[in-house]
């Protein structure tokens, strides 16, 4: 639909005329410059409309400051459309977009396409490919060979003159069973031999397992956080089973308080952070460790038959942990406490408390002259605090994330891991041989 002209032409603006062929300006694209009066600055020759209707009166400039046309210019200032090449001047759409027929995609005049440029976006920075050089390109690797007449890391080739290469082979239980006896070996006669023929040698190598036991138990504890000073445990350690050997059970309880206030005052010196952690995790290691000991030490100390009252606790404590070892590898299909020890079943509990049970009815009746069914419930009660301590200390190492104290035995892990049975027999057999076989001053 064609619009009247609001300036008083006639002649309609003709937005639906057909394209025309190219006009002869020249193809430019200038921002209007700066306007200047005069009729100098609105000259423009007299030109056909090309774009006019056929039989349409050609489009005429009439002069400086009016134009009377398709596109009427009335009034001295200044155009700022972008086909206008400085004020008044009207120079035509470019080039590339004459004779462009109008349509959907087309909203000039003339049919050209609308321009970016028409709305201000230099702001936005544009998008483009960035090189891609400095990452570096995936490809396939080669897998690496080893050199020619070299094997890679792994067994050995076996020939005539060199046998092959063996990985040692672990038990059922997961224990180096080779190691393990042979260090077992070692270390009940590091025992019995002094206790046989020197005692005091014997409470040495009492007080040096002792201190042993407290450096690996807080080695451990460290790492959940508790820092607690190992130079005074060790001193009160090694005092209270001196104390227990020497005075007896008022001295062990003796020996503990003074092995806890003290590490309550040199804990003071390293300020108030974590003490209450601190002092917490060192009366648990003195309680655990030189306090269960001293009633090693007293069984020693019991005069006349001292070495023999050790001897029976340690065979007892020996059967329990061969019996249970035994029952567990052969029938063991009941977990006994999957949580804390996930290898100790409850047939090799049985085990334990068969082999102890019948081991001590026989030491007792033939070394203290007790009638078996006493010594088989020796043997029972100290099978049973002897695999109650063996899950104690497996549920400190499962709350500790540890799979042994130390790797200070081969084939046993820590000293600790082979007093934990121990500790918590030597009270339970102090308290039943005082009454079986009562001490002769």
């Amino acid at each position: 639909m064609s619009h009247p002209d609001p300036y008083g032409n006639t002649e309609s603006r003709g937005w639906d005329r057909p394209a025309a062929p190219a006009l002869p300006w020249p193809d430019t694209d200038l921002e209007p410059g700066p306007w200047r009066p005069g009729p100098a600055a609105h000259t423009h020759p007299a030109e056909p409309d090309t774009y006019a209707r056929p039989g349409a009166a050609p489009d005429t400039y009439a002069g400086p400051d009016t134009y009377t046309g398709s596109d009427t210019y009335a009034g001295p200032y200044p155009t700022t459309s972008r086909h206008h090449d400085g004020p008044g001047r009207y120079d035509g759409p470019p080039a590339g977009d004459r004779g462009r027929p109008a349509g959907p995609d087309h909203d000039g005049p003339w049919g050209e396409p609308a321009r970016d440029d028409e709305y201000p976006t230099a702001q936005i920075a544009p998008v483009r490919d960035e090189p891609t050089e400095q990452i570096p390109a995936v490809r396939d690797e080669p897998a690496s060979e080893p050199p020619a007449g070299r094997r890679g890391p792994g067994r050995r080739r076996a020939s005539a003159e060199r046998p092959p290469t063996t990985v040692p082979k672990t038990s059922r239980a997961g224990r180096n069973l080779p190691a393990a006896i042979g260090v077992g070996v070692a270390l009940g006669a590091a025992v019995v031999v002094p206790l046989f023929f020197f005692m005091l040698a014997f409470l040495a190598v009492l007080a040096t397992a002792v201190g042993i036991g407290i450096w690996e138990m807080a080695r451990a504890v460290r790492r959940s956080g508790a820092h607690p000073p190992l130079a005074p445990l060790v001193a009160g350690g090694v005092i209270t089973v001196g104390l227990a050997w020497y005075a007896g059970p008022d001295a062990l309880c003796l020996g503990l308080l003074v092995t806890v206030l003290g590490t309550m005052i040199w804990r003071l010196g390293d300020g108030p952070g974590n003490y209450q952690r601190d002092l917490t995790a060192a009366t648990l290691i003195a309680v655990y460790v030189p306090f269960l000991a001293g009633f090693a030490a007293m069984l020693a100390a019991a005069p006349g038959d001292g070495h023999l009252r050790v001897l029976v606790t340690l065979a007892a404590v020996v059967l329990s942990d061969t019996g249970g070892y035994a029952a567990g590898v052969s029938f063991g299909k009941h977990p006994m406490a999957p949580t804390i020890s996930p290898k100790k079943s409850w047939e090799g509990f049985a085990g334990s408390v068969t082999a102890a049970a019948a081991g001590s009815a026989a030491l007792l009746w033939a070394l203290f002259d007790v009638a078996p069914w006493w010594g088989a419930l020796f043997g029972m009660a100290i099978s049973v605090s002897a695999v109650l301590g063996d899950l104690a200390e497996s549920m400190i190492k499962r709350d500790l994330g540890v799979k042994d104290m130390s790797n200070l035995l081969p084939g046993h892990g820590g000293l600790m891991d082979r007093l934990d049975s121990i500790l918590f027999a030597v009270p339970v057999a102090y308290l039943l041989l005082a009454v079986f076989v009562p001490v002769v001053n």
